[in-house]
């Protein structure tokens, strides 16, 4: 369609297996990503949300020309980008996990650097720098060296580095990893304030607030497929309930208080075990905690802990693969 950025076809990429070494088995093949179809529109924040393995930066890299496809096709402005990588280049810029800074400039200088690589002059690419150091927050470090540099200042630098350029499409793989609190809002902001520019923006993370922040929509992935696909909000409803209650409980097998809970309380819509506590999907009302204990008492548990929180897109990735979403 004509508003869709990036779009893929049966996108697959498999690794091959090692060969045998000292007696030892080979190592079996691995598929990244399996046959992903993907559609970005224009003018959004599209995430992809997953834990570590899933696939994403994988996803990534096929679609910055870092990866060849095993098979499928990927098309980003209508470049097919197996087959033209050069020109799709032209229309991407790309935040890889890694600090690719160059040490031995400034931080203006490595803007500079990247503005001229792309054919600015020398004074449009100083005057793009520094309009791009204000954006950034960092105008008041233009001359210092880049090892002065916080992590956070860093990944804001490489965010301007990536911009400098005006790609049609912005990569950012795991931008706030490694980031402290602070340092992540501030980053999130200067994202948003692109967005707000009309700046498409594909990004990975495996932090549920990021995603639901940040995009416009969320993919969610494991196992180098997508899973579901909606709005933040969207997500969230489809978990069919408006409060998690995580029991904690002595007195045998957990499976079997979820069954019960399901049947016991009214408000109950599901219930499955995760890491040894029941996770019930409820609706709220008044007096829910207490039915929750004397129905677990009624069958021989004791109640040790009781937790109460919204339908998070934690919440959805525990639905859909009965795991935690973690590092």
């Amino acid at each position: 369609m004509a508003d869709d950025i990036i779009r893929t076809e049966g996108l697959s990429k498999v690794f091959p297996g090692g060969r045998p070494v000292g007696g030892r088995p080979a190592s079996p093949e691995v598929v990244a990503v399996d046959n992903l179809d993907l559609t970005v529109r224009r003018g959004e924040i599209y995430g992809l949300l997953g834990p570590n393995g899933a696939g994403k930066s994988t996803t990534i890299g096929m679609l910055t020309t870092r990866v060849t496809p095993t098979s499928g096709q990927a098309y980003i402005g209508g470049v097919d980008v197996v087959a033209k990588p050069a020109i799709a280049k032209q229309v991407i810029g790309v935040v890889p996990q890694t600090n690719t800074l160059d040490r031995a400039l400034t931080v203006v200088e490595n803007l500079e650097l990247h503005g001229r690589y792309f054919g600015m002059r020398p004074a449009a690419a100083r005057v793009a720098a520094f309009e791009m150091l204000e954006r950034v927050r960092l105008a008041d470090r233009a001359g210092a060296p880049v090892a002065s540099l916080s992590g956070g200042m860093a990944q804001r630098l490489m965010v301007a580095r990536a911009i400098m350029h005006r790609p049609q499409m912005l990569f950012l793989d795991e931008p706030t990893a490694g980031l402290d609190p602070q340092s992540r809002i501030a980053l999130w902001e200067i994202l948003q304030e692109f967005h707000a520019d009309g700046q498409t923006i594909l990004l990975t993370t495996h932090y549920m607030e990021e995603a639901d922040q940040l995009c416009s929509r969320v993919a969610i992935m494991d196992h180098g497929r997508i899973l579901a696909l909606d709005t933040p909000a969207g997500l969230k409803r489809s978990v069919g309930a408006d409060t998690i209650v995580r029991v904690s409980a002595d007195g045998g097998n957990l499976d079997v208080l979820a069954a019960h809970l399901v049947d016991a309380v009214a408000e109950a819509t599901s219930a499955k075990v995760i890491d040894g506590a029941v996770q019930l999907d409820t609706h709220k009302t008044a007096g829910l905690l207490p039915r929750i204990i004397d129905a677990s008492e009624q069958v021989g548990y004791q109640v040790t802990d009781l937790s109460v929180t919204e339908p998070t897109l934690e919440t959805v990735f525990i639905n859909l693969t009965g795991k935690e979403l973690r590092e």
